[in-house]
């Protein structure tokens, strides 16, 4: 016989369970909810449902809901299992309704912020041109490895560097996917273990040889510094810590004063503003702790380095080549003062090579190697950055060179 009434459900508030019978209770808990739970066994194992919660389904409803499962256990079928293969089917169906062109607007949409409108442009024209005739239609639960190559194999010798670029774009969204539940299994479009064995890696390597922007020789840049330390704007400010840290440009751009914590003199990076999409640290010498130190902030603004118009949250991604152009440094580019710092680590220093490539964010030990060694010598390149610095930010008429390297 049925054990509550509505009345008792409305005022029952102490917390514990309330049999109704049949293996209906209603559950109080601490807080004051009420919920619905069916007890029932199945092949000797005892199990708990959920109805839901109440006022929502009244004492009348959660009778007929348990009546409804109870007949499907007479029937041989477990509810909860006829329950999460139901909700399976509607999640597959789910996915099915939402295409690959629809994940890359709806990943845009959420990283985007952070971009230059110059890579929105890139990533929506590569994606147009080279990814959506072939995958765009399709659900991401059913792209697989096949399709993949339908897409890069026709530009991989040709135009590798643009190919590799797509391969990043495509697996970033089929990673998001698998996020939001709408595909199952392994990446198809991941690197390293999978499309290295069925792509040339030759051909990436050439193409990454191939990408030399100009850069400042490392000797003529004590120079460029002293003059620079002798400006007092928005820009200079931006560049001195672009070629201290050996940031890219967009992560000078977007840095926010949040990301720095200057007792701990390390500068912490999200993964959404890094080109390999994982969160990094980069270790601040004390000249780069001087130089943020010794900056204005902007009231209002979280950006260190705030834009100057209307509508433009930070900086313009040509206000630093615009800097460049007003120093007469034509032949010189922003994103060349890596390169700077790279030759010159290679030329003055006995830093391990994985210690400098870290340096820029570039981890190029292998998948075992990264597996095993999880590290992200931040010590290490906290060596290497304030030797960096001191050299970068020393007058030129000390900072002769002696003919001997420097200690490792």
């Amino acid at each position: 016989m049925d054990k509550l009434n509505p009345q008792q459900v409305k005022n029952l508030s102490v917390p514990g369970p309330y049999e109704d019978g049949q293996g209906l209770r209603l559950v109080v808990a601490a807080s004051g909810s009420k919920s619905w739970v069916l007890r029932y066994q199945v092949q000797g194992k005892r199990r708990e449902m959920g109805l839901g919660g109440y006022p929502g389904l009244s004492l009348a409803g959660a009778r007929l809901a348990a009546a409804a499962q109870r007949k499907l256990l007479a029937s041989g079928v477990d509810p909860m299992a006829a329950r999460d293969a139901e909700r399976e089917c509607r999640r597959q169906e789910l996915a099915r309704s939402i295409n690959f062109e629809t994940l890359t607007a709806d990943y845009i949409a959420a990283h985007g912020a952070h971009w230059s409108a110059q890579w929105q442009q890139g990533w929506r024209s590569k994606m147009e041109r080279y990814v959506f005739p072939t995958l765009g239609k399709l659900a991401a639960a059913d792209i697989h490895t096949e399709q993949i190559l339908k897409v890069l194999q026709p530009i991989w010798a040709a135009k590798t560097r643009t190919a590799d670029e797509v391969r990043n774009h495509i697996e970033r969204v089929l990673d998001a996917a698998k996020s939001r539940k709408l595909r199952d299994g392994d990446n198809p479009a991941r690197w390293r273990g999978h499309l290295e064995n069925l792509l040339s890696k030759a051909d990436k390597k050439k193409a990454r040889r191939r990408e030399h922007l100009p850069a400042m020789n490392w000797r003529d840049l004590p120079a460029l510094m002293q003059q620079l330390a002798r400006r007092d704007d928005r820009d200079v400010y931006a560049l001195r810590l672009l070629i201290l840290t050996g940031a890219r440009s967009h992560m000078v751009r977007f840095a926010a004063w949040s990301e720095f914590d200057l007792a701990a003199a390390v500068w912490s990076l999200p993964a959404d503003r890094m080109k390999m999409r994982e969160a990094f640290e980069i270790p601040l010498a004390p000249q780069v702790i001087e130089l943020l130190r010794a900056m204005p902030r902007t009231d209002g603004s979280q950006y260190l380095f705030p834009g100057q118009g209307r509508n433009a949250d930070v900086m313009g991604d040509r206000a630093l080549l615009t800097l460049l152009e007003r120093l007469n440094l034509n032949s010189v580019t922003v994103h060349g003062f890596r390169s700077t710092f790279r030759d010159w680590a290679n030329e003055r220093t006995h830093y391990p090579r994985e210690v400098c490539e870290l340096a820029l964010a570039h981890d190029e030990r292998t998948q075992t190697e990264a597996a095993y060694s999880r590290s992200d010598l931040l010590e290490k390149r906290r060596a290497l950055m304030n030797d960096w610095a001191a050299y970068a930010t020393t007058a030129p008429s000390e900072n002769v060179i002696q003919g001997d390297f420097k200690r490792a």
